[in-house]
């Protein structure tokens, strides 16, 4: 896996997903065509996180660094939205 790719799917998932899938550099895993195309639109931080395990393994470094780096940016962006909510209201 290169390190160019976790590099840039750690601060732009979706935008090095599709630069990765025009280049044909995605990297090999066993997620389906169209899983790779759903959760590439809908949650590609997932996506790069399974890509992680099926490459490097659940003990590497890279895969706890965009676990931590998923949960903070869903935790953030939630508490974000709640306050525009409110706001509005």
């Amino acid at each position: 896996m290169d390190n160019l790719f976790l590099v840039l799917s750690l601060f732009l998932p979706r935008l090095t997903l599709i630069i990765y899938f025009f280049f044909f550099h995605i990297p090999p895993n066993n997620v389906p065509f169209i899983g790779d195309i759903l959760l590439g639109v809908f949650l590609p931080r997932v996506l790069v996180v399974i890509y992680i395990a099926d490459n490097l393994g659940t003990g590497s470094p890279w895969f706890w660094i965009h676990i931590v780096a998923a949960v903070v940016v869903y935790l953030f962006s939630a508490n974000k939205g709640n306050k525009r909510w409110r706001k509005n209201r």
